[in-house]
């Protein structure tokens, strides 16, 4: 199993912190950069296309929560399910940027910003 990693190339397109989850870690999945099998996750695509980082970069929307790729039906569900705040890690990213972002999340070994 891989060791958390303080890495801004394991931030996921949407916010998420792929160094700290446990699929990732076992080495079950690339994390999204790497996850060619994504082809499905719009917010990947539309990031990809841009050349964005993540969401964070996206000048279209101030408020990710706008978008309608980042806030669908599927990412509300998720959210709820896991108690995720995707937009509170873009946002959080936004502030702090990217470094200081990779290092909270690994340091603290969380994947989101848990939902109060």
């Amino acid at each position: 199993m891989k060791e958390i990693v303080n890495d801004t190339k394991l931030i996921a397109y949407c916010g998420l912190y792929c160094g700290s989850c446990s699929k990732f870690l076992k080495e079950s999945c690339p994390g999204c950069a790497g996850n060619e099998k994504a082809t499905w996750c719009k917010v990947r695509s539309c990031n990809m296309e841009h050349g964005y980082v993540s969401c964070a970069d996206c000048k279209e929307y101030s408020n990710a929560m706008d978008c309608k790729k980042f806030n669908n039906f599927m990412s509300k569900l998720f959210g709820f399910v896991f108690k995720s705040d995707r937009n509170a890690c873009v946002n959080m990213i936004r502030s702090n940027g990217y470094e200081n972002f990779a290092s909270y999340m690994a340091s603290n070994k969380l994947v989101t910003i848990k939902k109060q």
